[in-house]
């Protein structure tokens, strides 16, 4: 992936073309509803039957439903952002519901990611709230022995891509962990939605029983978490994304520049819910989900000026680690160990 300066008129006037495509259709709101929840469910009963008969099969069907789980989890995102429909009451029961399948609490959630979009691609101290952590060439410099260490184990792919996701699902998620002004009432909600959660599922296995529970919802959690976590991760952590210091931070170029257009197979960009085309959702996050596929192919800028990045191309992404401010792209251990080593 090559960096490429985009021009300042240029940027100025991609907010109106996305303007035009943020209002949301309760037609297509309701058709994504439908073709999420009820494949989601089919394959849930089915893997339910199954689990005595075939693990591997039923653990098969769970990759699938992992996909239709990340599906249900983007029309809650978009509820968090009051664009799925244009009811803000509607929004908040489509969300609530919707987070009783994915375990992500929604007002708590939807604070921290509407924080993630206002702060996108800052160097500040508070970097890592709705956003994976990441530390600049000079900061891991000035780490100590422990502190290096633990960055580092921290970013390995087993870390940041299969223990990382089921930790923040399932731990992470819970806690109220963010103490800044103005949270009180995403935390109070966090605290509902928790203990929601526990009469839904106890209710459930004493229905089904806990071990057929664990061996359907747990595993289809885990996977969908490897999966959305994988997506963020490429999302913004590409080698030519943008971070810049507060006082020189700007939206728009942060919003484009820092995002990707992840390319891939239309049933990929179907069962995610079109958020591989991350950079029209960071330049307006009131496009509705199913407006932002059209939104970019009906507009040929974003074809030229958007971060393309295939499935193959994406792997590399994976030993993106370091924040390089000389070089404006991020960097390997490998190469940060070449190059700084004796610094």
């Amino acid at each position: 992936m090559q960096h490429q300066t985009i021009p300042p008129n240029v940027l100025q006037q991609l907010p109106a073309i996305v303007k035009a495509y943020q209002l949301p259709d309760t037609k297509k709101a309701v058709f994504q509803i439908l073709t999420s929840f009820l494949p989601f469910i089919g394959i849930w009963v089915a893997m339910y039957f199954l689990k005595d008969v075939s693990i591997a099969l039923t653990m098969l069907l769970a990759v699938v439903n992992a996909f239709f789980l990340v599906r249900i989890f983007i029309i809650q995102h978009d509820c968090g952002h009051q664009s799925f429909t244009a009811s803000r009451k509607a929004n908040d029961i489509i969300g609530l519901i919707c987070s009783l399948v994915s375990f992500m609490p929604y007002r708590y959630w939807a604070k921290s990611h509407n924080f993630h979009h206002g702060h996108n691609g800052i160097l500040w101290e508070h970097r890592d709230i709705g956003d994976i952590n990441l530390l600049t060439v000079n900061e891991f410099k000035q780490l100590g022995f422990w502190g290096k260490l633990h960055y580092m184990v921290f970013r390995s792919a087993p870390v940041l891509f299969v223990l990382g996701p089921a930790w923040y699902i399932l731990v992470h998620s819970r806690i109220p962990s963010i103490n800044m002004k103005g949270w009180e009432h995403a935390r109070r909600a966090l605290l509902r939605h928790n203990l929601l959660l526990v009469a839904v599922y106890v209710t459930l296995a004493l229905l089904i029983g806990y071990e057929a529970l664990l061996w359907i919802h747990l595993p289809i959690l885990v996977l969908f978490g490897i999966i959305a976590v994988w997506f963020f991760y490429v999302q913004h952590q590409h080698e030519t994304t943008y971070k810049a210091w507060k006082d020189k931070w700007e939206y728009i170029r942060a919003a484009i520049q820092g995002s990707t257009y992840y390319k891939l197979p239309k049933v990929f960009h179907w069962l995610t819910g079109n958020i591989g085309y991350h950079h029209i959702h960071h330049l307006n996050p009131l496009v509705p989900n199913y407006e932002l596929a059209r939104c970019h192919h009906e507009n040929p800028v974003f074809e030229q000026i958007a971060n393309k990045i295939t499935f193959w191309q994406s792997l590399k992404c994976i030993f993106n680690k370091l924040w390089d401010e000389d070089q404006q792209r991020m960097i390997s251990f490998r190469e940060y160990f070449r190059r700084y080593k004796t610094a």
